[in-house]
């Protein structure tokens, strides 16, 4: 019997590997190319700006985007990478040496494992960093705010109460999961409601029971305006209640995922979306295991046998209809109406017992 350890499974598991990583580095290729133009034409009017800069900034942006797509990578790598071994006929010879399917496909689920794992514990923390600080560099270069977004109507908007009254705050750009903002608009009114000033900042930052804006305009009511170099704006928004509101699951490191959902339960937040990103970064190896199954079970027909692009199609569309499972799973636990442990884990499930069952009954009957 042919174990992990033996020479023909170090090959399957490296000709997957290999296939997968090619796979994903074509995909991340791409989009960095889409994004890069992207951005070009979006900070087309910026004065001076630099193609290198640029680039910069979207291989940045460019592997938290590739997270999404880590599944489907695993599953075109395995249907490619088995589609490969049958057309060398290499898949005949293992067979007629007495080997069965689940021995040729066990390097490969190994391999998705340890790849799902490393995925989670490193390139998801990598790609959260990477990401802050592409969005700090394109906040550098338009001077403080997202170019090519309009103020009223669009951005980030949130509002908060003082001892002072309240005040509606819009921002067109976030870092620091909401702690920094920049291109700012904040409508402050006093405590009997009644609308007082504007303020435009270039951008601002939470301190303890205000924010700090830097580079300020202010439009008092009945007086001309004034620019001003600092100016703290009263809050009574905590750190965590600000995350809440500007920060999104997926841009936090994992490592730090267990902290946001403690302060978000402490502070009295929902924390279902921080729990559903965890179990599912939890759940991402297995996940990856699940597709090597499903293709797998779409891709060991023989060629001799025709029905190739069939097989394809039919291994493209399963991933697919799991990926839409995940998503209204998804949907349905951040409605809480749905556990986060058994909206992660359900598409896992369903993936790799349908994978299981498809193998059983092809190869054995």
């Amino acid at each position: 019997m042919m174990l992990f350890g033996g020479t023909l499974g170090r090959y399957f598991a490296m000709q997957f590997l290999t296939t997968v990583l090619a796979v994903f580095a074509g995909v991340f290729a791409l989009i960095a190319l889409v994004d890069y133009i992207e951005l070009m034409r979006r900070h087309a009017d910026v004065a001076d700006l630099s193609a290198l800069l640029v680039a910069q900034t979207s291989l940045y942006r460019v592997p938290q985007v590739t997270e999404r797509i880590l599944p489907f990578a695993v599953l075109i790598g395995a249907m490619s990478c088995y589609l490969g071994l049958s057309r060398r006929l290499e898949l005949v010879v293992a067979r007629s040496a007495g080997m069965s399917a689940w021995q040729f496909i066990m390097p490969a689920i190994v391999v998705a494992l340890l790849f799902g794992a490393v995925t989670t514990a490193l390139y998801n923390p990598l790609a959260a960093y990477l990401n802050e600080r592409s969005k700090a560099m394109e906040a550098r270069f338009t001077g403080g705010a997202t170019a090519g977004q309009p103020t009223a109507g669009g951005g980030f908007w949130l509002r908060q109460r003082s001892v002072d009254g309240q005040s509606i705050i819009n921002a067109r750009s976030t870092q620091e999961q909401g702690v920094q903002l920049g291109g700012i608009t904040a409508f402050v009114f006093d405590g009997k409601g009644t609308f007082t000033e504007r303020l435009e900042a270039k951008a601002a930052r939470l301190e303890a029971g205000y924010w700090r804006l830097d580079g300020v305009r202010r439009y008092p009511v009945g007086a001309p305006p004034q620019d001003i170099p600092q100016h703290h704006l009263p809050t009574n928004l905590t750190p965590e209640q600000v995350r809440e509101s500007f920060s999104t699951p997926e841009t936090v490191p994992f490592w730090d995922l267990p902290e946001y959902i403690r302060l978000a339960e402490n502070a009295g937040l929902g924390a279902a979306g921080y729990r559903l990103q965890y179990q599912k970064l939890l759940s991402r190896p297995f996940m990856l295991a699940a597709m090597v199954l499903l293709a797998a079970a779409f891709s060991l027909r023989f060629f001799r046998f025709g029905g190739v692009q069939k097989m394809v199609l039919g291994g493209v569309a399963a991933g697919f209809l799991l990926y839409v499972m995940s998503k209204v799973t998804d949907d349905l636990s951040n409605a809480e109406l749905l556990h986060p442990v058994t909206a992660a884990w359900l598409p896992v499930l369903v993936g790799g017992m349908t994978g299981i069952i498809a193998l059983l009954y092809l190869e054995d009957g």
